[in-house]
């Protein structure tokens, strides 16, 4: 089969099926891996799908992701009870990374209000927040991508390296048995490399986010430390964890 044949039918099969994992799409074409890296290598360069870890999308399924504006409203009690039990978490004098996500940013806005510990932050929305804060705010540099809030790329990589927390405040797009999920692979590296550079990682999430994950795994279950939630978790939910998780009710 020739290049151009190649490419007309992994367009439409990425079309067709709007996310694919690697091996999947590989089945279908039927070429070596190789090739197929460098198929969709110029099919990305060419705006016709998204590579992500371990997979491929197509534009339009990325753009269907929720606006931050959007995840702010949803779920807005059950957000504001996490934060509340969230920052009873916290002891004075604590270094606290606050992850970009809706629910953190409720945490962090209480956290804001205490002048005993420090934030750690890329989350443009509680940076504009710190404006009228009193804790002391460190801010993570990089590239903002406008639909999480969050500011990433190698600079925002780069500064992570040198900064180390006590403990980090996680969001995540969905939750299942393999572990924390997230819809980019930038924002994922992100979260990665917190988890890397602090000693308690608390997911801040919602029973909701249970059986929904998304394109790209972050993290295992084995790297978090708690969970803190709201309402009473389904039994599969809690069954589906790593025993020992601290689970926190807000």
């Amino acid at each position: 089969m020739f290049a151009e044949e190649r490419h007309s039918l992994i367009k439409k099969i990425v079309r067709e099926n709007q996310r694919m994992n690697f091996a999947e799409l590989q089945g279908k074409v039927k070429v070596s891996p190789a090739t197929l890296r460098r198929d969709l290598a110029g099919l990305e360069q060419s705006g016709d799908l998204i590579r992500v870890h371990g997979g491929v999308l197509h534009p339009s399924y990325a753009r269907s992701e929720i606006s931050f504006d959007e995840r702010l409203h949803r779920n807005n009690a059950a957000k504001k009870a996490i934060a509340l039990k969230t920052a009873s978490l916290i002891p004075p004098g604590s270094s606290v990374f606050v992850d970009a996500g809706s629910t953190c940013l409720e945490a962090g806005k209480i956290l804001l209000r205490r002048k005993d510990i420090r934030l750690i932050t890329h989350s443009v929305a509680l940076l504009a927040e710190a404006l009228h804060g009193e804790a002391s705010v460190l801010c993570v540099g990089g590239e903002l991508r406008q639909v999480s809030g969050a500011l990433t790329g190698g600079n925002t990589l780069g500064s992570l390296a040198s900064i180390q927390s006590e403990f980090a405040l996680l969001g995540a797009s969905g939750l299942n048995e393999e572990g924390l999920w997230t819809t980019e692979l930038s924002e994922a590296e992100i979260k990665q490399a917190i988890i890397s550079r602090t000693r308690r990682v608390l997911l801040l999430a919602d029973s909701t986010k249970w059986g929904t994950a998304s394109t790209v795994r972050f993290a295992p279950w084995e790297k978090v430390t708690d969970w803190v939630t709201e309402g009473k978790l389904a039994r599969r939910a809690k069954d589906g964890v790593r025993s020992g998780l601290r689970i926190h009710m807000g």
